[in-house]
């Protein structure tokens, strides 16, 4: 493996394991923080932060295209379902264990599958059917499973409509996607972020100190915006099928720490669940992998890699 390959690796490992660690930590943070301030922060931090490293590079902004009249509605509905996902994530993290919703953010998949199925057309294979089975079967498991997960809780409920917020949005970002994946999610992180610090302002904000306003910002800026900027730099060497699949470990990354850093319960039922959803995991990253080698064209006719057809959570 040369030079440029090994770091490439390196590159999508990092973004695996910055998002990884949003669960657990965002679990922490929210002992003092709100769901809606939560939220907030962790979005601006990305998005501002982001926004910095766009600036500096010149070279990744000479890519996008221009915005039109005909990019709003996609626009919009990313800003507001992006407003409305991370609160109820946050939500959900608030009244679950992080390990559970470390898993159960794997719904997004299914989401984003099924809206792209229904209302873009977009072809699924039957492997494609067998892994949303999996998964579906494994959040089933993990909401309704006794104590110490979710119980089909508000907590599981919250965690899964933001699953499914991310689909739609998922499907709104594609649609953006030759704009520039930078600019995207300045524009996801900023706008979205600000929404969110308005809800927050009347919902309320917990009593943060500045140390941990500056924590979440920070973790918004690694888990969400440089995730995502190592998942971008990874695929110029790797191609897009290969980064998702080493991507795919975030969820189970998150989980194990979660249970290591957080002592939570390793019971049999999450057991169970952390089974069947890799079962569920392993079928899609295969599944991406031979239909990326069966591509004529390649990964480089969409600058994002169509991550957002089976993404596994980013901003």
């Amino acid at each position: 493996m040369g030079i440029r390959a090994t770091r490439a690796v390196m590159y999508a490992i990092l973004a695996a394991v910055f998002y990884a660690v949003s669960s657990p930590l965002s679990k922490v943070l929210l002992e003092d923080v709100s769901p809606y301030l939560m939220a907030s922060l962790l979005y601006l931090g990305a998005g501002f932060g982001m926004m910095a490293v766009r600036s500096a590079s010149p070279s990744k902004r000479s890519d996008e295209r221009p915005l039109t009249r005909g990019d709003t509605p996609y626009i919009i509905g990313m800003v507001v379902l992006d407003i409305a996902a991370p609160i109820l994530l946050m939500y959900g993290l608030l009244n679950s264990p992080a390990s559970s919703v470390s898993l159960l953010n794997n719904f997004e998949i299914v989401a984003t599958t099924l809206i792209a199925l229904l209302v873009f057309g977009e072809r699924v294979s039957s492997r494609t059917w067998v892994a949303i089975i999996l998964i579906t079967a494994s959040a089933i498991i993990l909401s309704t499973a006794g104590a110490g997960d979710l119980s089909f809780s508000s907590g599981s409920l919250a965690v899964i409509t933001a699953c499914v917020c991310w689909g739609i949005e998922n499907n709104c970002t594609r649609r953006l996607s030759d704009s520039g994946p930078l600019r995207v999610v300045v524009i996801k992180g900023v706008f979205s972020g600000l929404g969110s610090l308005v809800i927050a302002m009347f919902m309320g904000m917990g009593s943060p100190t500045v140390t941990e306003i500056a924590g979440a910002l920070a973790l918004g800026f690694v888990s969400y915006g440089m995730s995502l900027f190592f998942y971008i730099s990874a695929q110029g060497s790797l191609g897009a099928a290969k980064v998702s699949a080493y991507y795919a470990m975030a969820p189970f990354i998150g989980a194990f720490l979660s249970l290591a850093l957080l002592g939570e319960p390793l019971t049999e039922m999450f057991a169970l669940a952390l089974a069947v959803m890799a079962a569920g995991v392993a079928i899609l990253t295969w599944e991406s992998l031979r239909s990326d080698t069966q591509t004529v064209d390649g990964p480089e006719d969409d600058p994002t890699g169509r991550r957002s057809e089976h993404r596994i959570k980013s901003p």
